[in-house]
Formats: structure tokens, C-alpha cells, sequence
């Protein structure tokens, strides 16, 4: 059965589905690339620890972001 057979409402079964994953992916990514970036600032500067695990905390709340608006816009 092909994942994208036409479904009972006119889309296809994994449609949205797809779309969440990618969204998931890309924020698991992103994540990874914030978390290397800021062990590597810390490392560099120390002193300016507390910064930046401010800017990495919104920037990690900024990219989860994305996850829970794929969930919500995508219509099933």
C-alpha cells in the first residue's frame, strides 16, 4: 500500500503525519546545532556564561515553537 493513497476525505493517510515528523526533525536539529553552539561559546568565554544560557534557552524555546505549530496547523 503506497503512503500516499488517496485517504477518506480526499488526502493522503500520512500526509500530516509527514509534515509533524519534519517539523519534529528539524527542531531536534536545530536543537543540537543551539546546544554545540553554546558549549562552544561557554568554552571560549566562560564569563559569559549566564548569557548565554539565557539566549540558548529562548532560542531552544523559539525552535520547539515551530513543532507546536505544525501540530496545530496541520489538518488531519
Amino acid at each position: 500500500m503506497s503512503l500516499l493513497v488517496a485517504g477518506e476525505y480526499g488526502g493522503s493517510l500520512l500526509g500530516g503525519n509527514v509534515h509533524v515528523g519534519l517539523a519534529a526533525l528539524g527542531a531536534a536539529v536545530g536543537v543540537g546545532m543551539i546546544g554545540t553552539a553554546a558549549s562552544t561559546a561557554v568554552g571560549r568565554n566562560p564569563g559569559a556564561a549566564t548569557k548565554i544560557l539565557v539566549q540558548s534557552i529562548l532560542a531552544i524555546a523559539f525552535v520547539e515553537a515551530i513543532v507546536f505549530y505544525t501540530l496545530f496547523l496541520v489538518k488531519s
